[in-house]
């Protein structure tokens, strides 16, 4: 499982003409899941993006986490960050878990940020999506499990 965490001000999906999921702000969450990954992990990677302290404190340190600044999390699913491009110049997505495996497991990390007292929207699984965002820092997180 990869996740990549964005800081953002704002973030929305729009699935054709229709915003689907919209923060402010918060954590944009760019998620893909891999053959074998599962709930354990799912709950694994949720605490700790929920754990994170990417957000500022008083003295400009990287010291509070999404808890502590109020904010919210917009949890994109996106099988494409599990692409293989070690060999050649087309990605292999053949490590990525396929749609009847990665949405149940998408869906446990979403209900496990929420378990945290977090306000969790999303995109819609397996959409052609539109992500925007405006990244606060930029400060961008790379997680794998």
């Amino acid at each position: 499982m990869r996740a990549v965490v964005q800081r953002v001000s704002r973030a929305r999906v729009v699935v054709g003409h229709e915003t689907v999921g919209q923060i402010g702000p918060g954590l944009l969450v760019l998620l893909g899941v891999a053959e074998g990954d599962g709930d354990a992990e799912a709950e694994r990677l949720a605490g700790k993006i929920t754990r994170l302290r990417i957000f500022e404190d008083d003295a400009g340190r990287f010291d509070r986490d999404i808890a502590e600044i109020g904010g919210s999390v917009l949890a994109v699913s996106q099988f494409t960050l599990i692409a293989d491009t070690r060999k050649g110049n087309r990605p292999s997505f053949s490590n990525a878990a396929g749609p009847d495996l990665a949405e149940p497991i998408y869906d446990r990390f979403c209900d496990a940020l929420r378990e945290q007292r977090l306000h969790v929207e999303t995109g819609v699984f397996g959409a052609h999506m539109h992500v925007e965002l405006l990244n606060d820092g930029p400060v961008t997180i790379i997680l794998d499990t």
